[in-house]
């Protein structure tokens, strides 16, 4: 899961500002990396790093960025490694210079990098599958042998992409002369979504990854790109837009609702912040059905996903809602964290417990999922420290049993605590006194509540499930040798090995 930016300004030659701006407000859904690359008189100005973004760019490094076009990206690995290498935006210099980036997961990486070397004759430098995406799409854009390109000739290389590449794909990419494109895979498994902004000064095209990066910088939603749909913006402007799939479908990632987006975010027409508040009413109503007999003294949410389920919940069971547990901001996202350590260590710094809401009382704790059951057990021995009598645990979503091979980093279901146990067990395992699960078909309801024309999702985490229809035990083995947490670890060990080596030097 990452975050992608792409801006068309048809005056200003301050496009690096608002990309900046963008992905930090894309900032929760990566950060391990950053990278910006602007357009200027047809040459590419890059800046990439690792860390957040405020820590990617300095003074110096915007003033450097020139252009009135550029795509930018927040990156979130999946396969357990933090390499600078692996920052995006990818660049290749045939045919035209082409500057990419690219969220979600291929799940053909290794047939499609053999084809690039033995057929395409191109050569692949990183593990990346952004980075084969890429050349997929520049090796189809070459065959075309032209000199000057124009929209269908990018419609066209679109569609020969897709007939190629399988898995989760939302990119924008950019051509210097030309503009900057979009394209969302045939099942629309990542969300991207296009705007504009006018001024006095002109008008700014953009597209990102979820509204809020829109919005919140003053700009009017245009459209979210369809399933195997691709969008262009000229230098002028101008906007095309082709459906280039032979058989789309709708089958957005149901995670994004749950847990990656930010809650005032609208996807595909669907507002996050209103599916978490019908999360947290299904949510009531399966505990006043299953639990009559227990007393609820208050609802505490972990910080932050959780907080608009929690809330409703606690409407719904007419119940005292409390911030009893105050996060330390300063902390990255545990979940996003690669490696099961790391993860245990972070959780006491980022939350902290108000002891006057817990002591003496029957606490229900309100989180948006549970996948490793880290954060979940250590809070729950959190509360009974703080003098909780009774803690109960509720998940706003399902049970998580299955891989993600979409662009979320589950990758291992021996890791997820739900893996081969039943919910008494999993309630055993985190140390609470109860523990309730939201059902999927509850969880869909409430997400196809806001588009009633999407009338399926992925939720291969929970049911497993997988959309493209292209997975094999084979390839859930592969990719968990290659993401598992013990991965992680010794890929962290051995980069900050490196980073010694290197200040010895």
């Amino acid at each position: 899961m990452c975050g992608i930016v792409g801006i068309l300004s048809t005056t200003k030659k301050d496009t690096a500002v608002y990309i900046y701006d963008a992905l930090t407000i894309l900032q929760h859904r990566g950060q391990d990396a950053a990278g910006i690359v602007t357009a200027h008189k047809g040459r590419f100005y890059m800046r990439k790093s690792n860390g957040l973004v405020k820590n990617a760019f300095r003074t110096k490094h915007m003033t450097s960025l020139r252009g009135d076009m550029g795509i930018g990206h927040v990156r979130y690995p999946t396969a357990g490694t933090s390499s600078g290498a692996e920052a995006q935006p990818f660049y290749v210099n045939s045919p035209y210079g082409i500057a990419f980036a690219h969220n979600g997961n291929l799940t053909n990486t290794e047939e499609l990098a053999q084809e690039l070397f033995e057929q395409d004759l191109r050569h692949i430098n990183t593990n990346s599958d952004s980075e084969i995406l890429l050349n997929v799409f520049a090796s189809e854009l070459a065959k075309l042998q032209k000199q000057r390109i124009n929209e269908q000739d990018i419609f066209d290389s679109v569609k020969q992409v897709h007939k190629r590449v399988r898995g989760a794909y939302a990119t924008v990419g950019m051509i210097p002369g030309y503009g900057i494109f979009g394209f969302r895979d045939p099942n629309g498994i990542r969300p991207l979504i296009l705007g504009k902004r006018t001024t006095n000064g002109g008008t700014k095209h953009m597209l990102a990854s979820e509204s809020v990066a829109l919005t919140a910088l003053g700009y009017e939603i245009t459209q979210d790109i369809k399933p195997g749909e691709a969008v262009i913006i000229d230098r002028e402007g101008n906007i095309f837009v082709q459906q280039c799939a032979e058989a789309p479908k709708y089958s957005p990632c149901i995670f994004e609702f749950v847990y990656f987006a930010r809650p005032d975010s609208v996807i595909d027409d669907i507002s996050v912040y209103k599916t978490r508040l019908r999360m947290g009413e299904r949510l009531a109503a399966k505990i006043h059905k299953e639990w009559d007999d227990e007393h609820i003294d208050v609802v505490i949410p972990i910080p932050d996903t959780s907080r608009v389920s929690a809330l409703q919940l606690a409407h719904e069971l007419e119940v005292k809602y409390s911030e009893g547990l105050i996060k330390n901001r300063y902390i990255a996202r545990t979940f996003i964290m690669p490696g099961q350590k790391l993860r245990k260590k972070s959780v006491r710094q980022k939350l902290s417990a108000i002891g006057l809401e817990f002591k003496g009382k029957n606490v229900l704790l309100v989180d948006d999922s549970i996948v490793r059951g880290t954060t979940s057990e250590q809070i729950v021995k959190m509360a009974r420290d703080a003098g909780a009598k009774k803690v109960f645990f509720a998940s706003a979503a399902p049970a998580v049993r299955h891989p993600n091979v979409y662009g979320i980093d589950m990758a291992s279901n021996k890791e997820f605590i739900a893996h081969n146990k039943t919910t008494e067990e999993v309630c055993q395992a985190i140390g609470a006194d109860k523990l309730i699960y939201q059902d999927l078909d509850d969880l869909i309801w409430c997400v196809k509540q806001g588009n009633k024309n999407i009338t399926k999702f992925d939720c291969s985490c929970f049911n497993g499930e997988y959309v493209t229809g292209d997975i094999s035990q084979k390839y859930l083995d592969d990719i968990e040798a290659k993401r598992a947490d013990s991965v992680k670890e010794k890929n962290n060990t051995n980069e900050s090995s490196d980073l010694i080596s290197n200040d010895v030097e």
